[in-house]
């Protein structure tokens, strides 16, 4: 396994960081056996969130008794600082643990929230007390918005950032990890499967993991999943590998969507799970939850191309900050059915 040091906050970290998210969908016990392993072999940072159903409960539950070897990060997406500080006193409590690594500011995608997190009585300024109590020990942002976060960032407020990095979404190389390794923050990328989308998964894994990053954040429910994310990592990224992998990124970004999830839909297809799975569906065919993905969306996405309102100009793409062809890429997914 390989360390790095995490930005300025003196703490070496794993390159593998256990995500919990989806233990809520399994069973307690299969979801202590996961975080007892990867303690067992090595990964040091959990990541969670206090929105993510009972995730937090699950790892006070199961590892609390291990505190002291996992670095630990939680999420507040509240913007407000009263709402935030009742949030992360409830996590202390979930966790079962005396203070907080790190306490993220969740989600911020739009300058509005933003805003209202980081004014007199917004959402930084509870994880600021908390941390001056000792309840905290560093902040960071996550958001999908690598342009605004690279922005954001700029006052030195946050000690972290958590972006999406993945052959399907490389846009935080452009200027956001740049900037991050500038200012000495830590560098934490998220969703390197896209969320279940992108196979195989050792090639999915080892992207992320050849670039200048400190943690990789794969979400993991079993034992043989951890087992997949280790083996993966096994071995470094050499340069014939990396240069590969690289062109791979640029060929399955091409559908420029950052997930910011701007685009609503009137007849709820989720735009970009379809945007982000285009390419990688044509190059590489999807792995099982991705199939399943698109039979739960088979009746939306049907129906986009017979919805009124849309016809002139669709209401999605007139949301969109990167004005991207989201009907023209829904309706093509619909060829999938045929």
């Amino acid at each position: 396994m390989r360390y790095t040091l995490f930005g300025q906050t003196g703490h070496r970290v794993s390159a593998l960081g256990f995500g919990a998210m989806n233990l809520p969908g399994v069973p307690l016990q299969q979801a202590g056996d996961a975080l007892n392993y990867a303690l067992d072999h090595g990964i040091n940072y959990i990541d969670t969130a206090a929105g993510y159903r009972n995730s937090e409960e699950i790892i006070g539950e199961t590892i609390s008794h291990r505190r002291s070897e996992y670095f630990l990060a939680t999420k507040t997406n509240k913007r407000d600082y009263a709402s935030a500080k009742e949030e992360i006193e409830r996590s202390l409590v979930r966790l079962k643990t005396d203070v907080i690594d790190l306490l993220q500011i969740h989600y911020v995608n739009y300058v509005s929230e933003f805003k209202a997190a980081m004014e007199e009585n917004g959402a930084y300024k509870a994880a600021l007390e908390m941390k001056k109590a000792g309840k905290v020990r560093f902040i960071g942002i996550t958001g999908h918005r690598p342009e605004l976060l690279t922005k954001w960032i700029s006052k030195g407020e946050f000690d972290q950032v958590l972006f999406h990095l993945n052959l399907a979404q490389p846009f935080a190389l452009n200027e956001l990890i740049p900037k991050l390794t500038e200012m000495g923050m830590g560098k934490v990328a998220m969703k390197p499967l896209s969320g279940g989308f992108i196979q195989p998964v050792d090639k999915a894994i080892r992207y992320p993991y050849s670039q200048d990053v400190n943690v990789i954040i794969s979400g993991m429910v079993s034992i043989d999943e951890v087992k997949e994310n280790l083996a993966a990592m096994e071995q470094e990224v050499g340069q014939v590998e990396r240069q590969e992998l690289e062109e791979l990124a640029l060929q399955l970004g091409t559908h420029n969507c950052r997930r910011c999830n701007y685009c609503s839909c009137p007849v709820d297809v989720k735009i970009p799970d379809i945007m982000i799975s285009s390419k990688i569906r044509d190059v590489f065919g999807l792995l099982p939850k991705g199939e399943g993905f698109f039979e739960k969306q088979k009746d939306s996405i049907m129906s986009c191309a017979d919805y009124e309102p849309c016809k002139e100009k669709p209401l999605c793409e007139q949301q969109c900050p990167y004005h991207l062809p989201m009907q023209k890429v829904v309706q093509e997914a619909a060829s999938y059915y045929s």
